[in-house]
């Protein structure tokens, strides 16, 4: 039978062997050092040597340690409501994203993305945001919270620019919009006319000054040729804005400038080839002077882009059913009719039971 090594004795047998190396004068303090640095070796030592049965008593089976048992989903939507948020969150993520009960997920996503909100952990907070749109696409408790949470981050971000750069044209500018959409406009107006004082050339400021003098109620003729002048000017900035080349298209088109209208319609489609409703406007201005086979090829680009819109259809049937094309047009005419009569904004209320 072998000898059994105690962790003493091991450390015994290397001071020793360590000690003649040592000189005399240098012994103890250095044998204190070596001391230290031989326990360490030794202890982890003992352990390795620890698997190997040195004798027939110290071959036994080790007694498995108990472990905790896994929190479960349950319990932490529980410690979340109580506002241990922090502990849990790991645990609302897994249960949000694994196999089970379609109540308990949601409840779990919805938890998970509460705590992320409260404890202003972003990176978190999009991961809830990003699971639960997969998870509940079309789940409206969820959609309603999906919306006060971006939100909310909407809101946290505008409060970043705030606070670190208050003075930016971005902070001016995002101001200027929230008065706009609160229907302020005088106080919105001010911003924008404030920014342009600083920075006359900044881009994007004289569309979005035309936009607002166009949104105000019922704008007269000269608050309107202002705007025109904001978005020419706009374009004399930045001459591949194509929103400002949209709204003077709009603009030519109600004074009945179809050449005008044509022209700037056909360049904000050129320069932003996914703008729908600049398709759609140029077709239909083709259609109003009789264009018919000129105004197909831009209205079937509208439908590729919007094929949920019954006017695309309309005006599209109307090109094709004017050039000689009626098989075609009755096609789209009975899209038209469909989406029509599916729009629940056109069917009328329904007839009580």
């Amino acid at each position: 039978m072998r000898q059994a090594f105690t962790p003493a004795c091991l450390i015994f047998i290397l001071e020793e062997t360590v000690r003649p190396l040592v000189p005399k004068s240098r012994r103890y303090p250095e044998m204190h050092e070596y001391s230290g640095k031989i326990a360490i070796v030794v202890l982890a030592a003992s352990s390795f040597f620890a698997s190997f049965p040195l004798s027939a008593q110290t071959n036994k089976p080790a007694t498995p340690a108990k472990s905790a048992p896994a929190m479960t989903p349950e319990k932490a939507i529980e410690l979340a409501q109580q506002g241990r948020c922090k502990q849990v969150l790991p645990v609302l993520k897994g249960a949000l994203s694994s196999p089970g009960s379609t109540d308990i997920r949601k409840q779990a996503g919805i938890a998970g993305l509460r705590c992320a909100l409260t404890m202003d952990d972003r990176d978190a907070t999009l991961d809830f945001l990003r699971q639960l749109q997969k998870v509940f696409p079309k789940d409206p408790d969820i959609l309603f919270v999906l919306v006060h949470a971006y939100s909310d981050l909407s809101t946290r971000i505008a409060e970043d620019l705030a606070r670190t750069a208050p003075q930016s044209i971005a902070a001016h500018k995002l101001n200027a919009e929230a008065l706009e959409m609160q229907g302020k406009w005088d106080p919105a107006q001010l911003e924008y006319e404030g920014i342009l004082e600083k920075e006359p050339n900044a881009p994007g400021i004289h569309f979005l000054l035309g936009r607002l003098l166009l949104s105000r109620p019922d704008p007269d003729a000269k608050v309107t040729e202002r705007a025109k002048q904001e978005f020419l000017k706009e374009l004399e900035i930045d001459p591949r804005n194509a929103g400002a080349n949209y709204i003077l298209g709009e603009l030519a088109r109600q004074d009945q400038n179809w050449d005008e209208a044509i022209a700037r319609f056909s360049q904000a489609a050129k320069l932003d080839p996914t703008f729908a409703d600049a398709y759609l406007a140029w077709g239909s201005s083709l259609v109003s002077v009789k264009r018919y086979e000129e105004a197909i090829v831009p209205l079937h680009e509208a439908k590729r882009l919007m094929p949920w819109n019954p006017a695309v259809h309309f005006t599209l049937a109307t090109a094709l059913s004017r050039s000689g094309h009626k098989e075609e047009a009755d096609e789209e005419f009975a899209i038209q009719r469909s989406l029509e009569a599916a729009s629940p904004a056109t069917r009328g209320p329904e007839k009580p039971q």
